[in-house]
């Protein structure tokens, strides 16, 4: 009986290893604000990184939660 369990407890955990190590990880990936620009294509001085006033152009990056882009996300 005690083989019985043992061998069900190390297959449980076999399994829901496994399972865990399938599944993908997930992380939210959201655009940041990284620069502004104005209308002359240069930086706006003093406004980095989100535009306020008009004749800008916000340029954004996309990062995960630790603040890096990944790759093939831009």
């Amino acid at each position: 009986m005690k083989r019985i369990l043992t061998v069900m407890a190390i297959s449980l955990v076999v399994a829901a290893m496994m399972v865990a190590m399938a599944m993908p990880a997930f992380a939210k990936i959201a655009p940041v604000d990284t620069s502004c620009t104005n209308n002359g294509g240069n930086l706006a001085g003093g406004q980095q990184p989100s535009c306020k006033g008009s004749g800008q152009t916000q340029q954004t990056e996309n990062q995960n939660p630790s603040g890096k882009a990944p790759p093939g996300q831009n």
